[in-house]
């Protein structure tokens, strides 16, 4: 069941990333009126809202998990930032950054076992 929150919480935490990147290439550059804009955007408010439930899980997580364990977990939100900026940015993702999400893959299975 703990790494099943675990999951969950690294998803929440990616989710959020990705409503802020979405967020930010719909407010374009940065001037005067980008903190006005900041907070009324809702894929802003919905990022921090998501990061506000992860926070809650993450210290329910830590209550029940060895931290040298579940704080590893979390680096596989890296990975899934490297998918989610391919598949839904449309980003180049060099054969080095795929071989540094398989290490960090195995890293995490190594840790969890």
């Amino acid at each position: 069941m703990n790494f099943v929150l675990l999951t969950i919480n690294v998803l929440l935490l990616v989710s959020g990333q990705v409503l802020w990147k979405i967020g930010m290439n719909q407010l374009g550059e940065w001037n005067s009126a980008i903190f006005i804009n900041l907070i009324k955007s809702p894929y802003i408010i919905g990022g921090g809202l998501i990061y506000v439930c992860a926070t809650v899980l993450w210290l329910y997580i830590i209550s029940k998990m060895p931290f040298s364990i579940a704080y590893p977990f979390q680096s596989l939100a890296y990975v899934f930032g490297i998918f989610l900026g391919y598949a839904l940015f449309k980003e180049v993702v060099t054969p080095t950054q795929w071989a540094g999400a398989a290490v960090i893959v195995f890293g995490v299975y190594l840790i969890a076992k």
